[in-house]
């Protein structure tokens, strides 16, 4: 009887497990048709939650991709749509940015205005008006807002959580240390307030990208700077001071901005069709994405030695060997006449970082006639500044946060607290520093000589291969170093970076140095290569997603406010090796 019910129980776990696998094929299947496109259409695209860099690589967010698009999801759409003679224009429903950053938005916006070079109209609908919203919707031909809502431009703040007093309590000593004043990655935990330093850093940040913020929607909306300075210090608006303010056009219900549109289109009855339909029509069909060949590698995430992963709390990694893999992969490819590494990480690892460094290295050295440049999303600082420095040319966007050529390492100390609990930590040992990295007491002298001369060491070593990447002196660099960040927009001006702009415009600098006509379309090919749909169906049946299943929880359960503390008191430590030095941006957060 056991024998039968076992065999029993085992049919009826593979009758489920083919159904399940039939169902998502079925759901592939449907959601993976090239939609028809019928002349008049409408093209809506719903902006808003978190832009990606890259595709989910797991079943579940693949399946309903709409809800989490990448930013080169959103511009292609854009650049078919421009060229599309079925698509006559374009709607955009604003439903709230949940990033702290400026930079996929600078690209989405940048999008946008080129593609209202067509001459086709783009309607923007905010469902709430907060400043990221606004901002990207600005440059639309009209702008509605729901009647309820305000618009809520008022200027740009950062906040930074200082965790010193609380360790003190709980009787956690964090012995950390770092090279470069501004440096402040640590500052989190070891101090309770602002440094100079630190507060003179994030003030000029923030002017930086508040005169950016003001300038893009003077320009959007026709007025001047000065002007918009003014307008946003009486923020926020109710709608009707925003429409006299000249800052909307219309205040109204989606289905009122939906009729207008169709009615500057001319056209009764226009056929409707959404961004995450209109993305499997293939840009090669509009004439798009042909011809010479041009590698993107991605580096997305917080770079860690290993394979590439996902983090609950810190979201994508950028793993050392899954990158390398992908560099080599393209480095063989000599099909490919230029390279673009497309970055979007605030560093991590400073052993993997280097490792990476070194591969980039090889693959230009080996072919110094193709290309490489680099390209910065939000993101490229610290150990994300470091590999983008074998690059022939690297180009940002006004707003990435990037530099902080600096590094920290050390110890959280918990001999303290584990007092106050009642235990205590015993340890035995053989070797005069075997005990370095003891969590029950801070270094000693010794100790904090040894790890002083490697993070001095790595620092040097550093600014030199970025002094040599640039062309310029080890002091030049170390004068705009110190762990500094900066926007893109002053990285140019410090001489950091080459170009402003993003992925559209980094393509066009490889071209023009691979000596690739201007007006030639080109076929990106990605690296790491995206996964199959079925290589992801099996990674989500042996549980390998459940970190992002965990931070899908968190995302639905917790506020913006609730994450950002969990992630500034979790820290970076678990992602990493204990004792392991850290090329990372400090981990504030902008509201």
């Amino acid at each position: 009887m056991a024998r039968r019910g076992t065999v029993i129980v085992f049919s009826i776990l593979g009758f489920a497990f083919l159904l399940s696998m039939g169902a998502f094929i079925a759901l592939y299947v449907l959601f993976g048709r090239t939609p028809s496109v019928s002349a008049n259409t409408m093209l809506t695209l719903e902006l808003g939650g978190d832009i990606t860099e890259t595709s989910p690589t797991d079943v579940v967010s693949y399946l309903r991709g709409s809800r989490t698009p990448t930013v080169g999801v959103i511009t292609s759409n854009l650049r078919k749509a421009k060229v599309d003679s079925h698509i006559k224009g374009v709607f955009l429903k604003m439903t709230g940015f949940n990033t702290p950053f400026w930079g996929k938005l600078q690209e989405i916006r940048d999008a946008i205005v080129d593609f209202k070079t067509s001459g086709k109209p783009v309607y923007a609908y905010l469902e709430y008006g907060g400043d990221r919203d606004y901002y990207v919707a600005s440059v639309a031909d009209k702008v509605f807002l729901l009647p309820s809502s305000p618009l809520d431009m008022s200027g740009v703040a950062t906040y930074e959580v200082f965790l010193r007093g609380a360790l003190d309590k709980f009787g956690v000593y964090p012995d950390l240390h770092h090279i470069g004043d501004y440096k402040t990655a640590s500052n989190t935990f070891t101090e309770t307030t602002f440094t100079p330093a630190h507060r003179e850093m994030d003030e000029a940040l923030n002017r930086d990208l508040f005169g950016q913020i003001v300038h893009g929607i003077a320009d959007g909306r026709k007025q001047s700077d000065a002007a918009v300075r003014a307008l946003i210090d009486e923020g926020p608006f109710l709608p009707a001071r925003a429409r006299e303010a000249g800052l909307i056009d219309e205040i109204g219900y989606e289905d009122e901005a939906r009729a207008a549109l169709r009615e500057a289109l001319g056209v009764t009855a226009p056929r409707e069709l959404k961004g995450e339909d209109y993305a499997h029509v293939s840009p090669g069909s509009l004439g798009l994405n042909r011809g010479p060949r041009v590698g993107v590698i991605y580096a997305a995430g917080t770079i860690t030695e290993g394979q590439s992963g996902f983090d609950p709390m810190n979201g994508a990694t950028v793993g050392s060997s899954t990158l390398i893999d992908a560099i080599r992969a393209a480095r063989k490819d000599s099909s490919l006449r230029a390279i673009v590494l497309r970055i979007d990480s605030p560093g991590g690892s400073a052993a993997a970082s280097d490792a990476i460094w070194h591969e980039l290295m090889l693959m230009h050295d080996e072919r110094p006639n193709r290309p490489l440049i680099a390209s910065m999303s939000d993101l490229a600082a610290s150990g994300g500044y470091y590999i983008a420095a074998p690059a022939d040319a690297i180009v940002a966007q006004p707003s990435t946060l990037t530099g902080s050529i600096g590094i920290f390492g050390g110890k959280f100390v918990m001999g303290g607290l584990y007092g106050k609990l009642g235990a205590s930590i015993e340890s035995t040992s053989i070797g005069k520093n075997a005990e370095m990295n003891s969590p029950a007491r801070p270094f000693n002298r010794d100790e904090t000589k040894k790890i002083d001369e490697q993070l001095n060491a790595f620092y040097q070593d550093f600014v030199r291969k970025v002094a040599a990447s640039r062309k310029t002196t080890p002091e030049r660099i170390d004068a705009i170093a110190q762990g500094r960040v900066w926007t893109g927009q002053q990285a140019k001006e410090v001489g950091l970076v080459d170009d402003l702009g993003g992925l559209e415009t980094a393509v066009a600098v490889a071209k023009q140095r691979a000596g690739i006509p201007a007006t030639q379309e080109v076929e990106l090919v990605s690296y790491p290569a995206q996964k199959t749909f079925y290589q992801m169906l099996s990674e989500q049946m042996s549980g390998t997603t459940g970190a992002r299943l965990a931070s899908e929880w968190m995302s639905s359960n917790l506020s913006d406010e609730e994450r950002e503390v969990l992630r500034a008191v979790r820290g970076p430590a678990t992602m990493f090796h204990r004792g392991e030095a850290l090329a990372l941006m400090p981990m504030w957060y902008v509201r």
